[in-house]
């Protein structure tokens, strides 16, 4: 993919005009005050999604941001001159738009539910994705049925899932969202930490004649996930009387490397592919949500894939004006290079979201944490938010604080849903849930004046210690319900919003080199640690930490 008709976006005029709007409204805007000027700002500033595959909706309420009309459209404006669009198409056409590694960037595929055509390098990819489907279909119901049984005859009951980064990240997010609709008789693990702890407490309460391996690793030569993996087969082997025959039964790959697969004892047969153009912190979607599957069941993954595919749909045909998550990416960049914030909240009100944040950080932070535009020149502006949360409404008990009387602009994204999954008579529970995501998003907004603190009764020395400044922007996201296909919906947005943030930004979203550099210095320093020894071959810090370490080992 050519780099050349992308330009730097500080140099784009629809940048300056923005500048110049910010210089002269922007940092004026007063959103209490425009509310009461503006009847009609909500239903101006918000946007209704509809998914089609399972009647949910979700509304996405953008009013409470600092905007104006003006504002909006001189986003749309940024988004057309730095051609959003054109990137957009190239992702859905299939085209190289991760060009440092030459691949194009194709998870909406694995969501093609209605199955458009969709080619790579001029080849249909339908009928390959549609077969890994199947084969997680007929895999994920003989686990949950009772078919697929361990060596000694037992239905499984447990499931180990070893990766790591999107490998780990996706399916625990998606399966701890999406609880409600697990089967309850099986336990999940997550194992993902090189840590030895982390695989120990999995296998502390496993069976090995009910447990699940699932090895999560594209290349099978990821260095912590074929650790942890020979870890587990070590376990199994010695439970099992080195029963090398029953490692079949008990551990399956999602892996496209089936020499290493074989190597390792696992059947072929029992091997879930995915292709190159399937990024590690988009790969939930493939056979990486094998776990997934076998929890929910498949028919609830279909439901989740497709809500994807539908939030997909209105990325690529909605115009910018309406196009939800081009509006949501515009606002961060909105935030980000023109408000001076440098970090960004996600506070779902739902529990059972517990990990979503997580989530979104890899998504967020992995993705658009560059330095170079695609030309391979240093931007001249903020790129990446530090993206962070926790469910609400443990969240408005510890970090809130900053939030409301901070000296730090920091936007939020809040979520709830309106129906729970475990209604308490009255729905004493909801309504008070509900409550606070309302009354923290208009605190956050209307804050509270000196005035009003004193009439309060307020001693003057207290006063200014009460004093809310508001003006705090939020964007919040009412969901129906959370379902798999709202899940996947609302995923989906944020992978959308992340990929607008990026091409504003001139950068590729797609890679990820600065992962690589501290894998390779700690492959060496591996050795030296195992060698034993002083040493001096790094700076003073590191060799003095690695030769107290050996000291404190010896102890």
């Amino acid at each position: 993919m050519s780099t050349a008709s992308f330009a730097e976006a500080s140099d784009l005029q629809a940048w300056k005009d923005l500048q110049a709007h910010f210089n002269t409204e922007g940092q004026n805007i007063l959103l209490k005050k425009f509310f009461e000027e503006d009847p009609s700002r909500f239903d101006r500033f918000s946007r209704r999604f509809s998914n089609s595959a399972d009647g949910n909706e979700i509304l996405f309420d953008f009013s409470k941001n600092l905007i104006l009309p003006q504002t909006l459209e001189l986003l749309v404006a940024l988004a057309k001159e730095a051609k959003v669009e054109k990137l957009r198409d190239d992702m859905f056409a299939g085209e190289h738009i991760n060009f440092t590694e030459d691949r194009a960037v194709y998870h909406v595929a694995l969501r093609n539910v209605t199955n458009q055509d969709m080619k790579v390098n001029g080849v249909s990819v339908v009928d390959e994705v549609n077969g890994v489907l199947e084969h997680m279909k007929e895999f994920s119901e003989q686990v949950r049925s009772g078919e697929w049984k361990g060596y000694t005859g037992k239905k499984i009951n447990t499931v180990i899932n070893v990766g790591i980064g999107g490998s780990d990240l996706g399916p625990v997010m998606v399966t701890e969202a999406l609880k409600p609709y697990a089967d309850r008789d099986i336990t999940l693990h997550f194992v993902s930490n090189i840590d030895g702890t982390h695989i120990a407490e999995a296998l502390r309460t496993s069976d090995p004649e009910t447990t699940l391996f699932l090895i999560a690793s594209k290349t099978f030569t990821t260095a912590e996930t074929i650790t942890n993996a020979n870890t587990a087969k070590k376990w199994f082997l010695e439970k099992t009387d080195n029963n090398q025959e029953a490692i079949t039964k008990h551990f399956v790959a999602l892996s496209t490397n089936q020499e290493q697969v074989e190597k390792f004892g696992i059947d072929p047969k029992n091997m879930f592919g995915f292709e190159s153009w399937v990024g590690g912190r988009y790969s939930v979607w493939s056979a990486i949500g094998l776990s997934v599957a076998i929890s929910i069941g498949y028919e609830n993954f279909h439901q989740f894939l497709a809500g994807a595919h539908a939030m997909d749909k209105h990325f690529q045909e909605a115009p910018i004006e309406q196009n939800i998550p081009m509006l949501g990416g515009l606002l961060s960049v909105w935030y980000s290079n023109f408000y001076g914030a440098q970090t960004h909240l996600v506070a779902p009100f739902d529990q059972y979201l517990h990990r979503f944040a997580a989530y979104l950080q890899q998504l967020s932070m992995e993705s658009n944490g560059k330095a170079v535009t695609r030309t391979g020149d240093t931007v001249k502006y903020t790129t990446g938010a530090v993206l962070f949360g926790e469910p609400c409404t443990n969240a408005q008990h510890s970090f809130f604080q900053l939030l409301h009387q901070g000296t730090k602009l920091i936007p939020a994204d809040f979520i709830l849903a309106a129906q729970s999954h475990n209604p308490t008579e009255d729905d004493t529970h909801q309504i008070m849930l509900a409550s606070n995501f309302f009354a923290q998003a208009e605190a956050l907004m209307v804050g509270k004046t000196i005035d009003q603190v004193k009439s309060e009764g307020a001693s003057p020395e207290l006063a200014p210690h009460k004093v809310f400044r508001g003006n705090r922007p939020t964007t919040n996201i009412l969901v129906k319900k959370v379902t798999p296909g709202a899940l996947g919906a609302l995923i989906a947005y944020y992978e959308h919003v992340t990929f607008t943030e990026g091409a504003i930004w001139n950068i590729n979203s797609f890679d990820q080199w600065g992962v690589e550099l501290g894998k390779v210095l700690a492959k060496n320093i591996e050795k030296e640690l195992r060698e034993g020894g002083d040493v001096s071959s790094h700076d003073a810090s590191t060799n003095g930490l690695i030769n107290a370490f050996h000291a404190f080992r010896k102890d």
